[in-house]
């Protein structure tokens, strides 16, 4: 009817405070998975100083434990620090989990041996990483969330990759550190209190991180919306459980497939090289290293890359490449030269990078904003729990129950396999408004474009009428 308008609305991202803002966030993924990287390339250490002496593959299974136990709690994180965030706010809540995770990875590194106060040095040790895995709950869900509602529109793969740029980065500051530290020290000097360090390099690390989160405001996404949008943590997790329930068991399928190559690539090669190779630890970590500093190089290009063809082929490319490389890398890793050994790591790094840089801004794109922080948070949580954490355990109690090196590269392939399956079902969301918030854009003239006007764009939201 003549006189008739729609409000459009379009967000004018501002550079400078995305790159703000995709910098607090990717140090948060570091620090996180700087946290987890030390424990997963210490267990054997572990293992030795919290667990009585006995049958070393025992230890090393108690080891693992400990380290899967982390994971059991998250999805209790995801539930409480998820619907939060949806009702006071990324920021906040990402400020807090970051000290608590660094809290309780700190914690770790002042717990005495079991042979100085027995039982109550695992039992400690438990606690601690209890709380890391509560805190690290809110963790992965927040931050990319709170990327992908800075990043504009045909941007959100390549800022969304740098969370995973920062996961390796939290990898190789974890591998390298270990490294100099078992090389300086010996196995005896690590044993006795080297492996103390990387735990308590964590406290300044946490301060860094959140003076950079705490610098910036909430996402546009989340500001924009009226405070009656926001649920309470009740009303949110109804919501999420009664209309997000089949985006949320997308999101468990996809991230367990994930996170199954994820960890089996970043946390149990080098166990795996030590454990079944017997593989000196530094020289296998060094291996890893290296192949880590190479995803590095290519992980924006992969997020560019998701921006321009789509999510979709990337991730098929990385679920289809675990399916078809993983026994191949894991018989090259077998032959135990160092050139082998990094073939195999590389023939899993390639797929997995494909995953990496693409998955920060696939996975957030499943869910409207309103409810986006709890719903990703539950979802990747339980999925974590579930197969991503326990990959290490599972992986060594399959190769002991029966007798086979390869049984971690069936287990990969078998969980692409699922992925790809989950790939099939999802919507391309590639240079696509995220659901329930107006499209986001890099330049005046791009939300000139959207809203068909010739008035003048603002920086934050560009209101416009239609006829």
């Amino acid at each position: 009817m003549p006189g008739n308008s729609s409000a459009v609305a379009v967000t004018v991202t501002d550079e400078r405070l995305v790159r703000r803002a995709v910098k607090a966030a990717a140090l948060g993924n570091a620090m996180e998975w700087f946290d987890f990287g030390v424990y997963s390339y210490l267990a054997v250490v572990i293992g030795d100083v919290f667990f009585p002496s006995g049958d070393g593959t025992v230890r090393l299974l108690s080891s693992l434990a400990t380290f899967a136990v982390a994971f059991l709690v998250r999805p209790l994180g995801g539930l409480f620090f998820g619907p939060l965030g949806d009702r006071v706010g990324r920021k906040r809540v990402l400020a807090l989990t970051m000290v608590l995770m660094a809290a309780g990875t700190f914690a770790i590194g002042l717990i005495p041996s079991y042979a100085a106060i027995g039982f109550w040095a695992p039992v400690l040790l438990i606690g601690f990483r209890m709380l890391q895995g509560f805190s690290t709950g809110g963790e992965y869900g927040g931050a990319s969330t709170f990327i992908a509602e800075y990043a504009p529109d045909k941007r959100r793969g390549f800022y969304g990759s740098f969370l995973e740029f920062g996961t390796l980065g939290g990898y190789i500051g974890a591998a390298g550190l270990v490294t100099v530290m078992s090389m300086w020290l010996g196995d005896d000097g690590m044993r006795e209190w080297g492996w103390r360090v990387p735990f308590l390099v964590a406290g300044p690390l946490g301060f860094v991180g959140l003076y950079l989160r705490l610098r910036l405001e909430d996402t546009p996404a989340f500001r924009q919306l009226d405070r009656t949008e926001r649920p309470s943590e009740a009303a949110g997790l109804k919501e999420i459980f009664r209309t997000q329930w089949s985006r949320l068991a997308l999101c468990v399928v996809l991230a367990g497939a994930y996170g199954i190559t994820d960890y089996m690539v970043l946390s149990y090669l080098p166990t795996y090289l030590t454990d079944r190779l017997g593989y000196d630890d530094a020289h296998g970590i060094a291996v890893l290293i290296v192949t880590m500093a190479v995803l590095m190089c290519v992980i924006t290009f992969v997020g560019r890359l998701s921006d321009r063809a789509g999510r979709k082929p990337l991730l098929m490319a990385g679920m289809g490449g675990f399916v078809a490389l993983s026994v191949p890398a894991f018989l090259l890793l077998r032959q135990g030269s160092l050139v082998a050994v990094f073939g195999g790591m590389l023939l899993l790094g390639l797929p997995l990078v494909c995953l990496l840089g693409t998955m920060s801004a696939a996975l957030p794109a499943l869910f409207p904003t309103r409810v986006r922080y709890g719903s990703l948070s539950i979802g990747c949580n339980l999925s974590t729990s579930l197969f991503g954490g326990t990959t290490p355990l599972i992986t060594t109690g399959l190769i002991h129950a029966t007798g086979s090196d390869l049984a971690p590269a069936w287990y990969a392939a078998g969980a692409a396999l699922v992925g790809l399956a989950a790939v099939a079902c999802m919507k391309e969301t590639a240079g696509q408004p995220l659901e329930g918030s107006p499209p986001s854009v890099s330049t005046e003239e791009e939300a000139l474009e959207i809203t068909g006007t010739g008035s003048r764009a603002r920086r934050g939201v560009c209101p416009s009428s239609r006829p």
